[in-house]
Protein backbone atom coordinates (compact mmCIF):
# COMPACT_ATOMS: atom_id res chain seq x y z
CA UNK A 1 0.00 0.00 0.00
CA UNK A 2 2.54 2.24 1.36
CA UNK A 3 5.25 1.05 -1.69
CA UNK A 4 2.96 2.41 -4.19
CA UNK A 5 2.57 5.93 -3.10
CA UNK A 6 5.99 5.81 -2.83
CA UNK A 7 6.59 5.59 -6.30
CA UNK A 8 3.86 7.74 -7.15
CA UNK A 9 5.90 10.62 -5.50
CA UNK A 10 9.34 9.77 -6.28
CA UNK A 11 8.00 9.55 -10.20
CA UNK A 12 6.00 13.03 -9.78
CA UNK A 13 9.74 14.71 -8.25
CA UNK A 14 11.61 13.51 -11.19
CA UNK A 15 8.92 14.49 -13.83
CA UNK A 16 9.12 17.68 -11.91
CA UNK A 17 12.24 19.46 -13.50
CA UNK A 18 11.33 22.34 -15.60
CA UNK A 19 10.75 26.46 -15.31
CA UNK A 20 9.53 28.50 -17.79
CA UNK A 21 10.86 31.74 -15.55
CA UNK A 22 12.53 33.92 -17.91
CA UNK A 23 16.35 34.81 -16.51
CA UNK A 24 16.51 37.71 -14.01
CA UNK A 25 18.18 40.59 -15.19
CA UNK A 26 18.26 43.89 -12.85
CA UNK A 27 17.03 46.92 -14.78
CA UNK A 28 20.56 49.17 -14.95
CA UNK A 29 20.31 52.69 -12.50
CA UNK A 30 19.50 55.05 -14.20
CA UNK A 31 20.66 57.88 -12.31
CA UNK A 32 24.23 59.19 -12.68
CA UNK A 33 26.92 57.54 -10.64
CA UNK A 34 27.86 60.37 -8.61
CA UNK A 35 25.00 62.84 -6.90
CA UNK A 36 25.11 66.40 -8.11
CA UNK A 37 27.68 68.75 -7.70
CA UNK A 38 28.21 72.63 -7.66
CA UNK A 39 27.93 75.63 -5.22
CA UNK A 40 24.85 74.27 -3.83
CA UNK A 41 26.53 71.09 -2.41
CA UNK A 42 29.61 70.55 0.26
CA UNK A 43 32.78 68.61 -1.30
CA UNK A 44 31.74 64.48 -1.26
CA UNK A 45 33.25 62.55 1.26
CA UNK A 46 34.26 59.13 1.75
CA UNK A 47 31.66 57.01 3.96
CA UNK A 48 33.44 55.10 6.54
CA UNK A 49 30.00 53.63 7.49
CA UNK A 50 26.64 53.40 5.78
CA UNK A 51 24.00 55.75 7.04
CA UNK A 52 21.56 52.71 6.77
CA UNK A 53 23.99 51.17 9.31
CA UNK A 54 24.39 54.19 11.67
CA UNK A 55 21.07 53.29 14.34
CA UNK A 56 19.01 55.75 15.26
CA UNK A 57 20.11 56.05 19.10
CA UNK A 58 23.58 57.40 17.70
CA UNK A 59 22.07 59.38 15.03
CA UNK A 60 19.43 61.33 17.68
CA UNK A 61 21.05 62.86 20.47
CA UNK A 62 18.16 64.20 22.28
CA UNK A 63 17.56 61.12 25.14
CA UNK A 64 13.75 62.63 25.02
CA UNK A 65 13.49 62.29 21.32
CA UNK A 66 15.09 58.79 21.46
CA UNK A 67 12.40 57.68 24.25
CA UNK A 68 9.61 58.61 22.11
CA UNK A 69 10.47 56.78 19.20
CA UNK A 70 10.94 53.86 21.43
CA UNK A 71 7.57 54.25 22.09
CA UNK A 72 5.90 54.74 18.48
CA UNK A 73 7.64 51.37 17.12
CA UNK A 74 6.28 49.27 19.92
CA UNK A 75 2.53 51.31 19.73
CA UNK A 76 2.34 52.65 16.40
CA UNK A 77 -0.71 51.37 14.68
CA UNK A 78 0.41 51.72 11.09
CA UNK A 79 3.97 49.83 11.88
CA UNK A 80 1.37 47.12 13.47
CA UNK A 81 -0.66 46.93 10.47
CA UNK A 82 2.51 46.62 7.97
CA UNK A 83 3.89 43.47 10.08
CA UNK A 84 0.96 41.65 10.19
CA UNK A 85 0.55 42.03 6.34
CA UNK A 86 4.48 40.25 6.48
CA UNK A 87 2.65 37.41 8.80
CA UNK A 88 -0.14 37.63 5.72
CA UNK A 89 2.15 37.17 2.91
CA UNK A 90 4.32 34.51 4.62
CA UNK A 91 1.29 32.39 5.35
CA UNK A 92 0.38 33.03 1.61
CA UNK A 93 3.67 31.74 0.51
CA UNK A 94 3.85 28.90 2.59
CA UNK A 95 -0.15 27.66 1.47
CA UNK A 96 1.25 27.98 -2.24
CA UNK A 97 4.32 26.35 -1.76
CA UNK A 98 2.35 23.72 -0.08
CA UNK A 99 1.02 22.96 -3.85
CA UNK A 100 4.78 21.45 -4.70
CA UNK A 101 4.59 18.39 -2.63
CA UNK A 102 1.80 16.04 -2.67
CA UNK A 103 -1.12 16.27 0.06
CA UNK A 104 -1.33 12.96 1.71
CA UNK A 105 -4.69 11.68 3.34
CA UNK A 106 -5.93 8.41 5.36
CA UNK A 107 -9.39 7.84 5.87
CA UNK A 108 -11.90 5.09 6.77
CA UNK A 109 -15.01 4.63 5.87
CA UNK A 110 -17.80 2.24 7.28
CA UNK A 111 -21.52 1.38 6.05
CA UNK A 112 -24.24 -0.67 7.81
CA UNK A 113 -27.53 -1.01 5.70
CA UNK A 114 -29.94 -3.62 6.21
CA UNK A 115 -32.53 -4.73 3.38
CA UNK A 116 -36.09 -5.50 3.53
CA UNK A 117 -37.16 -9.07 2.17
CA UNK A 118 -39.08 -7.34 -0.55
CA UNK A 119 -36.49 -5.77 -1.79
CA UNK A 120 -33.89 -7.80 -1.44
CA UNK A 121 -32.85 -10.21 -4.54
CA UNK A 122 -33.18 -13.02 -2.38
CA UNK A 123 -36.41 -12.60 -0.99
CA UNK A 124 -34.90 -12.38 2.69
CA UNK A 125 -34.01 -9.64 4.91
CA UNK A 126 -30.43 -8.79 4.10
CA UNK A 127 -28.02 -7.15 7.10
CA UNK A 128 -24.89 -5.80 5.52
CA UNK A 129 -21.63 -3.66 5.38
CA UNK A 130 -18.76 -2.32 4.22
CA UNK A 131 -15.51 -0.95 5.75
CA UNK A 132 -12.45 0.53 3.97
CA UNK A 133 -9.35 2.43 5.59
CA UNK A 134 -7.33 4.03 2.75
CA UNK A 135 -4.39 6.42 2.35
CA UNK A 136 -4.25 8.49 -0.82
CA UNK A 137 -3.07 11.16 -2.58
CA UNK A 138 -5.61 13.70 -3.94
CA UNK A 139 -5.65 15.99 -7.00
CA UNK A 140 -1.69 16.23 -7.09
CA UNK A 141 -0.71 17.87 -10.15
CA UNK A 142 2.86 17.24 -12.03
CA UNK A 143 4.69 20.36 -12.44
CA UNK A 144 6.55 19.40 -15.43
CA UNK A 145 6.72 23.14 -17.04
CA UNK A 146 7.18 24.44 -13.40
CA UNK A 147 3.57 26.35 -12.95
CA UNK A 148 3.30 25.94 -9.59
CA UNK A 149 6.76 26.38 -8.60
CA UNK A 150 6.63 29.83 -10.81
CA UNK A 151 3.68 30.50 -8.60
CA UNK A 152 5.71 29.82 -5.76
CA UNK A 153 8.61 31.68 -6.51
CA UNK A 154 5.94 34.36 -7.11
CA UNK A 155 4.93 34.25 -3.36
CA UNK A 156 7.46 34.29 -2.08
CA UNK A 157 8.99 37.39 -3.84
CA UNK A 158 5.67 39.21 -2.88
CA UNK A 159 6.02 37.97 0.95
CA UNK A 160 10.12 39.35 0.63
CA UNK A 161 8.68 42.62 -0.51
CA UNK A 162 6.31 43.16 2.29
CA UNK A 163 8.95 42.46 4.64
CA UNK A 164 11.18 45.44 2.83
CA UNK A 165 7.69 47.65 2.84
CA UNK A 166 7.64 46.85 6.78
CA UNK A 167 11.22 48.13 7.12
CA UNK A 168 10.03 50.95 4.70
CA UNK A 169 7.15 51.93 6.79
CA UNK A 170 9.49 51.80 10.50
CA UNK A 171 12.37 54.11 8.55
CA UNK A 172 9.19 56.47 7.65
CA UNK A 173 7.59 56.16 11.04
CA UNK A 174 11.07 57.00 13.01
CA UNK A 175 11.70 60.04 10.45
CA UNK A 176 8.14 60.92 10.97
CA UNK A 177 8.35 61.00 15.40
CA UNK A 178 11.81 63.38 14.94
CA UNK A 179 10.59 65.28 12.50
CA UNK A 180 7.20 65.75 14.81
CA UNK A 181 9.14 66.55 17.81
CA UNK A 182 11.34 69.13 16.36
CA UNK A 183 8.23 70.61 14.91
CA UNK A 184 7.06 71.36 18.66
CA UNK A 185 9.50 72.04 19.81
CA UNK A 186 10.17 75.08 17.60
CA UNK A 187 6.54 75.60 17.57
CA UNK A 188 7.17 75.67 21.91
CA UNK A 189 10.48 78.44 21.23
CA UNK A 190 8.25 80.52 19.09
CA UNK A 191 5.56 80.85 21.85
CA UNK A 192 7.86 81.99 23.80
CA UNK A 193 9.40 84.10 21.93
CA UNK A 194 6.32 85.61 21.46
CA UNK A 195 5.02 85.77 25.08
CA UNK A 196 8.14 87.41 26.57
CA UNK A 197 7.88 89.87 23.17
CA UNK A 198 4.26 90.66 24.04
CA UNK A 199 5.59 91.63 27.20
CA UNK A 200 7.99 93.86 25.76
CA UNK A 201 4.95 95.57 23.20
CA UNK A 202 2.88 95.93 25.99
CA UNK A 203 5.43 97.65 28.20
CA UNK A 204 6.17 99.81 25.14
CA UNK A 205 2.16 100.44 24.66
CA UNK A 206 2.02 101.93 28.06
CA UNK A 207 5.36 103.96 28.10
CA UNK A 208 4.15 105.49 24.51
CA UNK A 209 0.28 105.62 26.12
CA UNK A 210 1.39 108.08 29.23
CA UNK A 211 3.55 109.94 26.64
CA UNK A 212 0.75 110.39 24.87
CA UNK A 213 -1.41 111.78 27.89
CA UNK A 214 1.04 114.72 28.26
CA UNK A 215 1.53 115.61 25.05
CA UNK A 216 4.81 114.18 24.28
CA UNK A 217 3.69 111.33 21.27
CA UNK A 218 1.12 111.85 19.09
CA UNK A 219 -2.24 109.59 18.27
CA UNK A 220 -0.10 108.41 15.46
CA UNK A 221 2.69 107.04 17.67
CA UNK A 222 0.07 105.41 20.04
CA UNK A 223 -1.66 103.84 17.29
CA UNK A 224 1.20 102.13 15.75
CA UNK A 225 2.08 100.88 19.30
CA UNK A 226 -0.98 99.23 20.07
CA UNK A 227 -0.86 97.84 16.35
CA UNK A 228 2.28 95.59 17.64
CA UNK A 229 0.91 94.89 20.67
CA UNK A 230 -2.30 93.26 18.84
CA UNK A 231 -0.13 91.42 16.42
CA UNK A 232 1.84 89.97 18.84
CA UNK A 233 -1.50 88.94 20.72
CA UNK A 234 -1.92 86.88 17.03
CA UNK A 235 0.73 85.43 17.18
CA UNK A 236 0.41 84.07 20.38
CA UNK A 237 -2.80 82.23 19.66
CA UNK A 238 -1.59 80.65 16.64
CA UNK A 239 1.42 79.37 18.30
CA UNK A 240 -0.43 78.07 21.27
CA UNK A 241 -2.95 75.92 18.80
CA UNK A 242 0.49 74.79 16.72
CA UNK A 243 2.00 73.94 20.09
CA UNK A 244 -1.27 71.78 21.41
CA UNK A 245 -1.88 70.55 17.51
CA UNK A 246 2.02 69.52 17.41
CA UNK A 247 1.37 67.50 20.59
CA UNK A 248 -1.78 65.46 19.14
CA UNK A 249 0.51 64.74 16.06
CA UNK A 250 3.12 63.13 18.32
CA UNK A 251 0.57 61.19 20.03
CA UNK A 252 -1.00 59.77 17.00
CA UNK A 253 2.41 58.35 16.23
CA UNK A 254 3.29 57.36 18.89
CA UNK A 255 0.06 55.20 19.70
CA UNK A 256 -0.43 56.81 22.76
CA UNK A 257 -0.02 59.71 25.15
CA UNK A 258 3.26 60.95 25.70
CA UNK A 259 5.00 59.42 28.83
CA UNK A 260 4.97 60.81 31.83
CA UNK A 261 8.34 60.81 32.53
CA UNK A 262 9.85 61.77 29.56
CA UNK A 263 13.62 63.33 29.57
CA UNK A 264 13.97 66.82 29.37
CA UNK A 265 14.18 68.35 25.98
CA UNK A 266 18.01 69.70 24.42
CA UNK A 267 18.45 73.05 23.70
CA UNK A 268 16.80 73.95 19.63
CA UNK A 269 20.53 74.56 18.97
CA UNK A 270 21.73 72.29 20.53
CA UNK A 271 24.19 69.55 19.06
CA UNK A 272 20.99 67.10 17.76
CA UNK A 273 21.84 65.03 15.39
CA UNK A 274 25.01 63.18 13.82
CA UNK A 275 26.17 64.13 10.42
CA UNK A 276 26.70 61.48 7.85
CA UNK A 277 28.28 61.02 4.56
CA UNK A 278 25.97 60.27 1.55
CA UNK A 279 28.24 57.56 0.15
CA UNK A 280 27.50 56.49 -3.68
CA UNK A 281 23.79 56.33 -5.27
CA UNK A 282 24.84 52.37 -5.72
CA UNK A 283 24.67 52.16 -2.32
CA UNK A 284 21.17 52.86 -2.41
CA UNK A 285 20.02 49.40 -4.21
CA UNK A 286 21.13 47.50 -1.68
CA UNK A 287 20.58 50.23 1.55
CA UNK A 288 16.87 51.63 0.60
CA UNK A 289 13.99 49.26 1.13
CA UNK A 290 11.40 50.89 -0.85
CA UNK A 291 14.48 50.28 -3.80
CA UNK A 292 14.29 46.00 -2.63
CA UNK A 293 10.68 46.19 -2.25
CA UNK A 294 9.96 47.35 -5.70
CA UNK A 295 12.34 44.92 -6.64
CA UNK A 296 11.03 42.34 -5.11
CA UNK A 297 7.95 42.95 -6.96
CA UNK A 298 9.73 42.95 -10.34
CA UNK A 299 11.01 39.41 -9.52
CA UNK A 300 7.49 38.14 -8.30
CA UNK A 301 6.06 39.41 -12.04
CA UNK A 302 9.07 37.66 -13.29
CA UNK A 303 8.09 34.65 -12.07
CA UNK A 304 4.62 35.15 -12.97
CA UNK A 305 5.21 35.24 -16.71
CA UNK A 306 7.14 31.18 -15.96
CA UNK A 307 3.05 30.72 -14.51
CA UNK A 308 1.86 32.15 -17.69
CA UNK A 309 3.75 30.19 -20.21
CA UNK A 310 3.30 27.24 -18.42
CA UNK A 311 -0.16 27.02 -19.09
CA UNK A 312 0.10 26.69 -22.58
CA UNK A 313 0.62 23.38 -22.10
CA UNK A 314 -0.81 19.96 -21.05
CA UNK A 315 -0.94 19.39 -16.86
CA UNK A 316 -1.31 15.86 -15.15
CA UNK A 317 -3.08 15.63 -12.07
CA UNK A 318 -2.72 12.30 -9.95
CA UNK A 319 -5.77 10.90 -7.92
CA UNK A 320 -4.71 7.78 -6.19
CA UNK A 321 -5.26 5.91 -3.06
CA UNK A 322 -4.26 2.44 -1.21
CA UNK A 323 -6.40 0.01 1.52
CA UNK A 324 -8.14 -2.54 2.53
CA UNK A 325 -12.03 -2.96 1.85
CA UNK A 326 -13.83 -5.69 3.39
CA UNK A 327 -18.12 -6.12 4.40
CA UNK A 328 -16.69 -7.64 7.70
CA UNK A 329 -15.11 -5.38 9.88
CA UNK A 330 -12.84 -8.15 11.71
CA UNK A 331 -11.66 -9.07 8.13
CA UNK A 332 -10.50 -5.84 7.24
CA UNK A 333 -6.80 -6.05 7.36
CA UNK A 334 -6.43 -9.67 6.64
CA UNK A 335 -4.60 -10.66 3.71
CA UNK A 336 -6.58 -10.01 0.47
CA UNK A 337 -8.39 -8.04 1.16
CA UNK A 338 -6.13 -4.56 -0.56
CA UNK A 339 -8.09 -2.25 -3.03
CA UNK A 340 -6.29 0.05 -4.79
CA UNK A 341 -7.26 3.57 -7.13
CA UNK A 342 -5.08 5.72 -9.64
CA UNK A 343 -7.19 7.93 -11.53
CA UNK A 344 -4.71 9.99 -13.75
CA UNK A 345 -6.21 12.86 -15.12
CA UNK A 346 -4.55 15.49 -18.51
CA UNK A 347 -5.71 18.54 -19.52
CA UNK A 348 -5.01 20.06 -22.59
CA UNK A 349 -5.51 22.93 -23.97
CA UNK A 350 -6.85 23.08 -27.45
CA UNK A 351 -9.40 26.31 -27.89
CA UNK A 352 -9.21 29.31 -25.28
CA UNK A 353 -10.33 32.19 -27.76
CA UNK A 354 -6.99 33.64 -26.86
CA UNK A 355 -7.16 33.63 -23.28
CA UNK A 356 -4.05 32.00 -22.72
CA UNK A 357 -1.93 34.49 -24.68
CA UNK A 358 -3.78 37.72 -23.00
CA UNK A 359 -2.71 36.00 -19.38
CA UNK A 360 0.83 36.13 -20.65
CA UNK A 361 0.56 38.99 -22.53
CA UNK A 362 -0.62 40.51 -19.24
CA UNK A 363 2.19 39.21 -17.18
CA UNK A 364 4.57 40.68 -19.35
CA UNK A 365 3.15 43.81 -18.97
CA UNK A 366 2.86 43.58 -15.04
CA UNK A 367 6.80 43.23 -15.40
CA UNK A 368 7.70 46.45 -17.60
CA UNK A 369 5.24 48.21 -15.03
CA UNK A 370 7.07 47.16 -12.13
CA UNK A 371 10.39 47.40 -14.59
CA UNK A 372 9.26 51.52 -14.31
CA UNK A 373 8.01 51.28 -10.65
CA UNK A 374 11.53 50.39 -9.82
CA UNK A 375 13.61 52.55 -12.34
CA UNK A 376 11.17 55.60 -10.72
CA UNK A 377 11.97 54.24 -7.57
CA UNK A 378 15.75 54.60 -7.80
CA UNK A 379 15.02 57.70 -9.24
CA UNK A 380 13.39 59.33 -6.45
CA UNK A 381 15.67 58.13 -4.04
CA UNK A 382 18.08 60.13 -6.00
CA UNK A 383 16.22 63.03 -5.90
CA UNK A 384 16.15 62.75 -1.99
CA UNK A 385 19.39 62.11 -1.13
CA UNK A 386 20.72 65.20 -3.84
CA UNK A 387 18.07 67.45 -2.30
CA UNK A 388 18.95 66.93 1.48
CA UNK A 389 22.79 67.31 0.00
CA UNK A 390 22.19 70.72 -1.10
CA UNK A 391 20.08 71.64 1.89
CA UNK A 392 23.06 70.40 4.15
CA UNK A 393 25.43 73.39 2.76
CA UNK A 394 23.05 75.76 2.12
CA UNK A 395 21.17 75.82 5.54
CA UNK A 396 24.62 75.99 6.98
CA UNK A 397 24.97 79.39 5.40
CA UNK A 398 21.78 80.58 6.42
CA UNK A 399 21.61 79.77 10.21
CA UNK A 400 24.84 81.50 9.98
CA UNK A 401 23.70 84.43 7.95
CA UNK A 402 20.61 84.23 10.26
CA UNK A 403 21.90 84.66 13.35
CA UNK A 404 24.01 87.36 12.63
CA UNK A 405 20.82 89.41 11.25
CA UNK A 406 19.44 88.31 14.58
CA UNK A 407 23.03 89.70 16.45
CA UNK A 408 22.23 93.22 13.85
CA UNK A 409 18.81 93.72 14.74
CA UNK A 410 19.30 93.49 18.72
CA UNK A 411 21.99 96.31 18.36
CA UNK A 412 19.38 98.21 16.14
CA UNK A 413 17.12 97.52 19.29
CA UNK A 414 19.21 98.41 21.56
CA UNK A 415 20.11 102.17 19.78
CA UNK A 416 16.91 102.22 19.51
CA UNK A 417 15.49 102.27 22.52
CA UNK A 418 18.20 104.34 24.11
CA UNK A 419 17.59 107.18 21.40
CA UNK A 420 13.62 106.54 22.04
CA UNK A 421 14.43 107.14 25.93
CA UNK A 422 16.50 110.04 25.53
CA UNK A 423 14.41 111.84 23.01
CA UNK A 424 16.75 111.95 20.01
CA UNK A 425 14.08 109.51 17.99
CA UNK A 426 10.72 109.12 17.41
CA UNK A 427 8.73 106.10 19.05
CA UNK A 428 8.21 104.74 15.23
CA UNK A 429 12.14 103.69 15.12
CA UNK A 430 11.34 102.33 18.29
CA UNK A 431 8.57 100.15 17.12
CA UNK A 432 10.30 99.06 14.07
CA UNK A 433 13.55 98.01 15.78
CA UNK A 434 11.41 95.89 18.00
CA UNK A 435 9.10 94.48 15.00
CA UNK A 436 12.87 93.73 12.86
CA UNK A 437 13.96 91.60 15.97
CA UNK A 438 10.92 90.04 16.59
CA UNK A 439 10.50 88.70 12.96
CA UNK A 440 14.57 88.07 12.84
CA UNK A 441 13.91 85.68 15.82
CA UNK A 442 11.32 84.00 14.40
CA UNK A 443 13.12 83.29 11.22
CA UNK A 444 16.33 81.98 13.13
CA UNK A 445 13.87 79.42 14.75
CA UNK A 446 12.23 78.41 11.67
CA UNK A 447 15.31 78.02 9.46
CA UNK A 448 16.74 75.78 12.33
CA UNK A 449 13.21 73.53 12.45
CA UNK A 450 13.60 73.38 8.52
CA UNK A 451 17.87 72.44 8.71
CA UNK A 452 16.80 69.73 11.15
CA UNK A 453 14.18 68.61 9.04
CA UNK A 454 16.03 68.56 6.06
CA UNK A 455 19.19 65.61 7.89
CA UNK A 456 16.29 63.59 9.20
CA UNK A 457 15.08 63.11 5.79
CA UNK A 458 18.40 63.22 4.53
CA UNK A 459 19.24 60.46 6.98
CA UNK A 460 15.96 58.65 6.12
CA UNK A 461 16.58 58.59 2.00
CA UNK A 462 19.55 57.19 2.69
CA UNK A 463 18.02 53.95 4.21
CA UNK A 464 18.82 55.35 8.10
CA UNK A 465 16.37 54.56 10.65
CA UNK A 466 16.45 50.49 10.38
CA UNK A 467 18.85 49.68 13.40
CA UNK A 468 18.20 50.96 16.76
CA UNK A 469 21.91 50.85 17.51
CA UNK A 470 24.46 51.62 15.00
CA UNK A 471 26.71 47.65 15.59
CA UNK A 472 23.59 46.23 15.34
CA UNK A 473 23.39 45.10 11.68
CA UNK A 474 27.21 43.63 11.83
CA UNK A 475 26.18 41.58 14.74
CA UNK A 476 23.21 40.77 12.72
CA UNK A 477 25.51 39.68 9.70
CA UNK A 478 28.24 37.88 12.25
CA UNK A 479 25.45 36.13 13.89
CA UNK A 480 23.91 34.61 10.22
CA UNK A 481 27.25 33.68 9.47
CA UNK A 482 28.43 32.05 12.54
CA UNK A 483 28.54 27.73 11.85
CA UNK A 484 25.47 26.14 13.68
CA UNK A 485 26.07 23.14 15.86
Amino acid sequence: MSKSLVSIAVAAAILSGCSLIPDYKQPAAPVAAQYPHGPAYSPAQAASMAAAEQGWQQFFHDQALQQLIQESLVNNRDLKVAILNVQAYQAQYRIQRADLFPAVSANATATRARTPADLSSTGKTAVGGEYTANLGISSYELDLWGRVRSLSQQALETYLSSEEARRSSQISLVASVANAYYTWQADQSLLKLTEDTLKAFEESYRLTSRSSEVGVSSALDLAQARTSVETARVSLSKYQRQVAQDENALVLLLGGPLPTNLAKPQPLDGDLLTEMPAGLPSDLLQRRPDILEAEHALKAANANIGAARAAFFPSITLTASAGSASSDLGNLFKGGQGAWTFAPAINLPIFNAGSLRASLDYAKIQKDINVANYEKAIQTAFQEVSDGLAARKTYKEQLQAQKDLVQANQDYYRLAERRYRIGVDSNLTFLDAQRSLFSAQQSAISDRLSQLTSEVNLYKALGGGWYQQTGQAQAQQDQAQAPKS
